[in-house]
């Protein structure tokens, strides 16, 4: 009974990054279109995508620290409400004016809040929910499949309902912002803390020193890799979103859905990752550290072996969404499993900024490198993918990636 309250309280956590992605990833196949219904030029069209990942960069820690503060479902709760209401913004405004770009805009800003008030929480919140490290490695493995699994999902659904409405895409959000709002606040339970007294900013800012002067090489690492990561994964989907309508001509829903291939891939081997590690942090190293030479060598053969066969292209590129999708169980659960409860939350937070900061970066970098060379792009997506498995292997050190002691005095645990 309690091994399914979990597997139920996982599930409804699960819909936080499913909805999250959606929110963003199922705009990208659709931008030509909203450019032409708005009006605006690419630049424009772009920002939809960027506001939405950047008011999250600088909200995230706030939103971490809050929830290590008061709670987490204090501060989920309220953030989903918020996404769904700025998803309600955009449609509506996209509905009902024929000027709707500022608005549409605005509604973004607010699902930026909302999401990062919601989907980074969800990482230390299955830290909490469980004692076992090897439960909390299989709980990770599960929100990261969500997460990669709106990815396969965004593109093929944003392209069916664009098909209906152009702005209908808009509207899905809310709906699915109130689903995931009612699991959470029903199923999930959390964990009772100890009596204690509410950490001030004076004493957060103390905690986080001490956790960064202890542990911050790996962190770091961790960090970065994770940045680079989502880099990758927006760049390339950019790249390939591009090359199927401008070499190939392919649109529409058929476009959705070899833009999954990919991301398919990704959730594929994600799901497998966070399964087979379990609680073994030299397997969390190692496979972390496959996984970045994978993708190396995917994006050096996507510039190299440059054929005008879509087949290869979809190989390689499928080959590297396998790569990031073995690396980024190991993150989480590194990060999770090797922070004290009471600054998880904010870690976490930091490290879901800068996977956040990849999101953003990846599409314009992209399309600037693009403009280049085709060789270009590729080559230097493999030296990111180079210099991550230089971290993975030299950087991350599973040893020191465990909770140390508490602070003493006030800081530390009851």
């Amino acid at each position: 009974m309690a091994a399914q309250k979990k597997k139920r309280d996982l599930l409804a956590l699960a819909t936080i990054p499913l909805m999250m992605t959606l929110g963003n990833s199922m705009l990208i196949p659709i931008l030509p279109s909203l450019r032409k219904e708005l009006h605006v030029g690419s630049l424009q069209v772009s920002l939809i995508i960027t506001v939405y990942s950047v008011v999250a960069i600088f909200l995230i820690p706030i939103a971490g620290f809050l929830s290590d503060r008061i709670g987490r479902k204090k501060v989920i709760i309220p953030s989903l409400a918020i996404t769904g209401a700025g998803g309600l913004v955009a449609g509506l405004a996209a509905w009902w004016s024929d000027h709707s770009y500022g608005w549409i805009l605005a509604g973004r800003l607010l699902q930026g809040i909302g999401a990062a008030g919601s989907a980074p929480i969800v990482i230390p919140l299955v830290g909490d929910m469980f004692k076992q490290e090897s439960e909390v490695s299989a709980g990770l493995g599960l929100i990261e499949t969500a997460n990669t699994f709106g990815k396969v999902l965004s593109p093929i659904l944003g392209s069916l309902l664009a098909v209906l409405v152009w702005f209908l895409p808009f509207f899905a959000i809310p709906v699915i912002s109130v689903l995931s709002l009612i699991l959470v606040a029903v199923l999930v339970k959390v964990p009772k803390k100890g009596e204690e007294e509410p950490q001030t900013l004076k004493r957060f800012f103390a905690s986080i020193k001490s956790v960064f002067g202890q542990k911050g090489k790996w962190l770091y690492a961790i960090f970065a890799v994770g940045g680079i990561c989502m880099f990758l994964v927006f760049g390339s989907l950019f790249f390939l979103s591009q090359v199927l309508e401008d070499r190939y001509g392919i649109h529409g829903v058929a476009k959705g859905g070899l833009l999954a291939i990919p991301t398919a891939a990704l959730c594929i081997s994600s799901f497998a990752a966070g399964k087979w590690i379990g609680e073994n942090k030299l397997r969390m190293k190692w496979l972390n550290l496959a996984g970045a030479v994978v993708v190396a060598a995917a994006m050096f053969c996507c510039g190299w072996f440059r054929t005008g066969s879509i087949l290869w292209l979809f190989v390689f590129l499928s080959l590297g969404g396998a790569g990031i999708g073995a690396a980024l169980p190991c993150l989480d659960a590194l990060i999770t499993e090797g922070i004290e409860k009471k600054q998880r939350g904010t870690v976490t937070a930091i490290y879901s900024s800068m996977r956040f900061i990849g999101v953003a970066a990846g599409p314009p970098a992209a399309s600037l490198l693009l403009d280049q060379s085709h060789r270009l792009l590729f080559f230097t997506m493999a030296a990111l993918g180079i210099v991550s498995a230089l971290l993975a292997a030299f950087a991350i050190k599973p040893r020191e990636a465990k909770p140390g002691p508490a602070p003493k005095g006030r800081l530390a645990e009851t």
